[in-house]
């Protein structure tokens, strides 16, 4: 956002030439910013980052003013300011919700004074990818969870959780995305879509110590939930979530590292969020 004025003085001085040696100042000043921003961009990925990389798959959902919100109001305005044609260059204002398209929950959602979005460790968002599918209990039963026993299940098939992992949900809910059965709410209101049980990330924290989890759902939680149980433990052990995730179908189960690009906004709660999958190991292990 501008600082007053200063529409006008793009409008009255501004001109490519000049656009683009500001450009490349800026970069300049980056590339000689104080030891912390240099000692942060330093920062070594984790070490468990091994393998060929194969595939890179995009888990983030192209976000408009019509994509589908648990409150099911509009959560994103767009206004144009200017544009190319008539001012020589484009530009828009955003009013958004944090919690909308695909998105981060940082412990500060849930937390009186929990991690904000700009505050979680950046080691903590470049992890592995546990994908955990559970198509076949949502399509008998919207109100499907996540359970203890599905975790069980799948280390049995894939070895035990990796530590540190992002531990995603597939009930392959995307496919209702922009139809009414996505939020699939009921004649009182009531939406029915699954979730991660609170048992689950339970487990999840304590006996596997797990970052973050994910689903390709509007929320954390089941639909029907009455109490946020898995948002309130979850965020409350100062991890984080990623919510209406893509195209969990298109990475295997295990060997692949999920990049969590959260906001960093200070004091964010979370927001709008870039994940991708950087996929290790043959396509061989993709769900069927």
């Amino acid at each position: 956002m501008c600082v007053p004025g200063c529409q006008e003085t793009i409008l009255e001085r501004l001109s490519r030439r000049r656009f683009l040696t500001g450009a490349l100042a800026a970069t300049a000043a980056a590339a000689v910013a104080g030891p912390a921003a240099a000692a942060e961009s330093r920062k070594a990925p984790p070490a468990n980052l091994g393998g060929k990389i194969r595939e890179i798959v995009e888990m983030t959902h192209v976000m408009g003013p019509d994509f589908p919100t648990f409150s099911g109001a509009v959560n994103l305005e767009i206004e144009v300011l200017f544009t190319f044609a008539q001012d020589g260059f484009n530009f828009k204002r955003w009013l958004l919700i944090e919690h909308t398209g695909t998105h981060m929950d940082a412990p500060l959602h849930f937390t009186a004074e929990g991690l904000s979005a700009d505050m979680i460790p950046i080691d903590q968002l470049v992890v592995p990818l546990a994908v955990v599918d559970i198509r076949h209990k949502a399509a008998a039963n919207p109100d499907a969870q996540v359970t203890p026993d599905d975790l069980r299940a799948w280390e049995k098939k894939h070895g035990r959780i990796p530590d540190g992992a992002c531990v995603a949900m597939y009930s392959g809910w995307e496919e209702k995305l922009y139809t009414p059965g996505f939020r699939n709410a009921d004649a009182g209101g009531v939406m029915h879509f699954p979730g991660f049980h609170l048992e689950a990330v339970q487990f999840l924290a304590r006996e596997r110590h797990v970052n973050g989890i994910a689903v390709d759902t509007l929320s954390l939680d089941f639909g029907p939930s009455p109490d946020f149980a898995t948002h309130y433990f979850w965020l409350g052990e100062g991890r984080w979530g990623m919510e209406n995730v893509a195209n969990l179908g298109k990475v295997p189960p295990v060997g692949s590292t999920f990049i969590a690009g959260g906001p960093r906004i200070a004091g964010a709660t979370g927001g709008p969020s870039r994940c991708l999958a950087l996929v290790h190991h043959p396509r061989r292990g993709h769900h069927g």
